[in-house]
């Protein structure tokens, strides 16, 4: 795990709870999905929320703000707006994007694929540990922050892991660790704009 740290030491204060009085976790991120998330902000502060200015203009224009649906409609919107705007703005402070190159294979770790066998019916699962807003559960893909990928971080090979199945808990063992390829953090899930903190994939969906 100490190599994890030196590799991310935004991890440390999260693995070893050390926390200040008011610590924010930062995040490690793929470029892509900061990429797409800095997109989203610009789109919503340059274009959507101006428009929305301007519907709520003619909207009051048209008089009588306690019958006014689109003076309504316009207002919600604007909420939703700044709501979104603020939550961006705390993610991308808080982003550390990586491209997940030479990751420490000694363990599982960030920017890994983890082959597990089930010590019961002897099935192999792969999985690839990536940044905090990546996910594809058709890829296997998992972030570092859902559950199975907590469980599996700092583990070597030989070692195991309890695992929440379709079924139940299962133990699972570390079969093989291996650096994930440099550009899979591209294959993100179509239209994924959400942190993906409690996305995980079934184990034993294969």
């Amino acid at each position: 795990m100490a190599r994890v740290i030196k590799l991310y030491p935004e991890l440390e204060s999260m693995v070893t709870g050390a926390q200040g009085n008011e610590r924010i976790e930062s995040l490690v991120v793929s470029w892509s999905s900061l990429n797409k998330r800095q997109a989203e902000f610009e789109e919503i502060v340059n274009k959507k929320i101006p428009e929305n200015s301007k519907e709520i203009g003619v909207a009051r224009s048209y008089g009588d703000l306690r019958e006014n649906f689109e003076f309504k409609a316009a207002k919600q919107m604007q909420a939703v707006l700044m709501r979104r705007k603020v939550e961006l703005e705390q993610m991308l402070q808080n982003a550390r994007g990586t491209d997940f190159a030479n990751p420490d294979t000694s363990q599982v770790s960030i920017g890994t694929i983890v082959t597990l066998r089930d010590v019961d019916s002897a099935q192999q699962e792969r999985y690839t540990i990536l940044g905090a807003w990546d996910g594809n559960p058709e890829q296997r893909i998992i972030s570092y922050q859902t559950a199975i990928g907590q469980a599996l971080l700092g583990k070597k090979v030989g070692e195991r892991a309890t695992l929440n199945t379709d079924h139940g808990a299962a133990t699972f063992e570390v079969v093989a660790i291996e650096p994930a390829p440099v550009d899979i953090a591209r294959a993100e899930a179509p239209g994924l704009t959400e942190p993906v903190a409690d996305q995980g994939v079934p184990v034993g969906a294969v």
